[in-house]
């Protein structure tokens, strides 16, 4: 039986962000305290907000339970939405951080 078609997505998009860091721009944001208490406050705030927007009693998004994995914490908030939620900050994070370190670079190196 195939993954479910959200389930993939997540993990590819999560996939293909790191791998984008680790063998493309190289930046060292992983490595960095300050990404990962962004990452920390960003969570938060996803689970406040999506954990409203999703609560199984009274939904306003919906999720066809056939494309997620149907785990579902805190607050019925799938999990993929955690892995969504980690690559599109953090491929922000990276281009905004690339472009920085190119400018600082200067014209000739970049």
């Amino acid at each position: 039986m195939p993954l479910p078609e959200y389930t993939t997505l997540t993990v590819l998009a999560v996939v293909a962000v790191v791998l984008v860091e680790l063998l493309w721009f190289r930046t060292g944001l992983f490595a960095t305290a300050q990404y990962w208490c962004s990452m920390a406050i960003v969570f938060f705030f996803q689970i406040l907000v999506d954990g409203w927007l999703t609560r199984l009693d009274a939904p306003t998004v919906l999720y066809d339970d056939a494309q997620t994995l149907g785990v579902r914490l805190p607050f019925d908030i799938p999990i993929e939405d955690f892995g969504f939620g980690f690559a599109m900050v953090t491929l922000t994070i990276l281009l905004w951080r690339r472009r920085q370190l190119r400018t600082a670079a200067g014209p000739a190196d970049a």
